[in-house]
């Protein structure tokens, strides 16, 4: 049975070295980009500014300034009721996802252009192909259930001209299907990267948002769900293990078709079954990356079919340098 890696303290300010958002928000540099985000900022009990986290329309905002001065990302909304996700967080599983595939590759980072990522569930928002795009120049597929979101993603990558010709986003039909219909026949994935619905339900996700509401010092007077969500973003029947069981099973049957599949694992106690499922379908390797930001702490679990064999092929074939 491969052995996951052991977890590790989180780093000293959690986020990864790479990340742009380690420190304080510029809020005055980001409000100069999109004066909107001005109403939204004022001081906190330290005298800093900030924002209110419990506020969507905030938190909205916030994202779209982050995005423009950072990203260049000129042109991005949601719709209401969509998740709207925290940057910061986002940003740190693309960064550790090219350590992985840099530690693949002998330590060098493969050539960008040559790196096809698979976001599993890329909702409205579509923040990982843009953190991906814009700070490593990989190339995404991303797969969504939700016709809606499709539609507002897509609306995201033809607004914006650095994302047009990088990233294609794809309706999945047919629902607990994960792959199948989603990766073509000649197509081949370098990683493919999953933000998974963490709760059994929506009961259970009211709970967690009132948590971290409580952690803000704010109390909560409605039924609202932390930076929103639709259900299929949120809860999905037996949780974030059953969930990625089953994507364990179904990349089992497409062994061939990708170097790393990786998810976001939230709750600690899910990894046992996720690792008993791993070996029960002989995964060649499996890793386990340890990220925290704030008090929050969640890891990424990775784990391929390829042996070092077929690792030094792939490697061979989809990442050698390219003669201009």
């Amino acid at each position: 049975m491969p052995q996951p890696e052991k977890e590790t303290p989180a780093q000293k300010d959690n986020l990864h070295p790479r990340n742009l958002h380690r420190g304080n928000y510029e809020f005055g540099k980001l409000v100069k980009a999109d004066p909107a985000l001005r109403k939204f900022v004022g001081l906190n009990k330290f005298q800093i500014e900030t924002i209110d986290f419990t506020n969507a329309d905030a938190v909205k905002e916030l994202n779209r300034a982050l995005l423009k001065v950072h990203y260049n990302i000129n042109h991005w909304d949601i719709p209401e009721g969509f998740l709207c996700p925290p940057i910061p967080g986002r940003a740190d599983y693309i960064h550790y996802l090219a350590d992985l595939l840099a530690e693949s590759n002998g330590g060098a980072f493969p050539p960008g252009k040559q790196v096809n990522i698979l976001d599993v569930g890329i909702g409205a928002n579509a923040i990982y192909p843009i953190l991906g795009v814009r700070s490593y120049g990989w190339n995404f597929v991303g797969s969504d259930i939700d016709p809606v979101a499709i539609e507002s993603a897509n609306k995201i990558i033809s607004s914006n001209k650095n994302l047009a010709d990088k990233v294609e986003a794809r309706l999945q039909s047919k629902s607990g299907i994960i792959f199948t219909g989603i990766i073509k026949s000649t197509e081949f994935f370098d990683a493919t990267i999953c933000n998974p619905p963490f709760h059994a339900s929506l009961k259970e996700a009211q709970a967690g948002t009132l948590t971290k509401w409580r952690n803000l010092g704010k109390e909560q007077k409605k039924e609202l769900l932390n930076f929103g969500g639709q259900k299929a973003e949120l809860w999905t029947t037996g949780g974030e293990t059953a969930f990625i069981n089953r994507m364990i099973e179904q990349s089992a049957q497409i062994p061939d078709s990708c170097f790393w599949f990786t998810t976001l694992v939230s709750k600690k106690d899910s990894l046992e079954a996720i690792y008993r499922t791993l070996h029960w379908f002989k995964a060649a390797d499996v890793k386990t990356i340890n990220m925290s930001q704030g008090q929050k702490v969640s890891r990424v679990v990775a784990w391929t079919f390829l042996d070092e064999a077929k690792q030094q092929e792939w490697r061979a074939k989809r990442w050698a340098p390219v003669k201009d």
